[in-house]
């Protein structure tokens, strides 16, 4: 997904650019790789301030590079702004850090109420050893036990696993109703659904955004059929967010996370907005007020806005299925929404 938001990132700087940039002024993309890691988020950080003097960064895509360079962002009044990271800690991160993506907390309570919903009682997880997978099953186990669930079993893998066969049978021998795949990549949320299955598996499987996109189905195939997913979806009603995915597909021919797509593409348009107000990329405290002070329609919605913490406030989770693979298409984009993530 870091290709994906730096893609459509550029898409948007692209086409501010075309129409005459901010007061005259044609904004450039510096583009640094994290690699979803605190340090190397930190060597990008210092990079991107040190050596080329920029006061905002829209990034990172990792959780755990996010809260990497978070405390040096805060310490030298640079603005931090995400639309991919998702861990609860962020909310806490300080005053110059903003996010497009909705914590891990709200995730994991309508997580948590989905499985205790659909008559779930025990659950087996399996997590990727990431900052961001971790938040998205300790917030989902604590919601579901605190709703009368049971965990009966959990596993981990570090992300270069590509076997996850061991883990799965341990996690089945204890008979549990349902398994929860906390994945930080599509492919490891992929080949797990896929490998669950030809092992026998037919339980329900619950996940989030990586269980679900475009490269996580292409790998499940069949197997994905079914598969229930907690996720922030772009609003089919919502006309700028379906042009956006129309020209994404145009320029690079695929499109996959539609929702993260379309936060990153927003974050730029409401820095543009943000530097014609300030109409200087060095004022960060500036930035920070204009972003407090915002109200915006998106691809990704309308009216949103970002609270004290720097929160964005008015979107909402969403509950999907995936269809079988004769039924998913680039419109449908392989699933079916349910409906809003049930609050109780």
């Amino acid at each position: 997904y870091g290709r994906v938001a730096i893609q459509a990132k550029q898409m948007a700087v692209d086409e501010i650019n075309a129409a005459g940039g901010v007061n005259g002024r044609m904004i450039e993309l510096i583009v640094e790789d994290s690699k979803c890691s605190a340090q190397d988020a930190i060597t990008a950080y210092n990079k991107l301030t040190d050596v080329d003097g920029v006061k905002i960064i829209l990034g990172t895509s990792c959780s755990g590079a996010m809260l990497g360079a978070a405390p040096l962002a805060e310490a030298d009044g640079v603005i931090l702004f995400s639309g991919l990271a998702t861990n609860p800690d962020i909310a806490d991160a300080g005053d110059y850090i903003f996010r497009t993506s909705l914590s891990d907390a709200q995730l994991g309570i309508d997580t948590g109420n989905v499985l205790w919903a659909d008559g779930v009682r025990t659950l087996a997880t399996i997590t990727e050893a990431t900052d961001y997978a971790e938040g998205v099953r300790r917030t989902s186990v604590a919601q579901f036990e605190a709703r009368g669930g049971e965990l009966v079993g959990e596993e981990r893998y570090p992300s270069d696993t590509t076997d996850f066969r061991t883990q799965l049978t341990k996690l089945f021998d204890a008979n549990p109703d349902a398994l929860h795949v906390a994945a930080q990549s599509e492919f490891a949320g992929g080949t797990i659904v896929k490998q669950a299955r030809e092992l026998g598996y037919e339980g329900p499987i619950y996940g989030e955004i990586v269980v679900v996109g475009t490269t996580a189905l292409e790998i499940a195939g069949d197997a994905a059929t079914g598969v229930k997913a907690i996720i922030t979806d772009l609003d089919p009603a919502n006309e700028l967010g379906q042009n956006v995915l129309t020209r994404f597909r145009a320029n690079y021919g695929y499109v996959t996370l539609p929702w993260y797509l379309g936060s990153a593409y927003d974050d730029v348009y409401i820095t543009a907005e943000c530097l014609k107000q300030t109409n200087d990329d060095q004022d960060a405290d500036g930035f920070r007020d204009c972003l407090y002070g915002i109200t915006w329609s998106g691809a990704i919605g309308d009216n949103y806005t970002f609270d004290e913490n720097g929160e964005v406030v008015g979107l909402a989770n969403v509950v999907i299925e995936v269809l079988p693979a004769g039924e998913r298409t680039e419109t449908n984009n392989g699933y079916r929404v349910l409906g809003a993530a049930p609050t109780e």
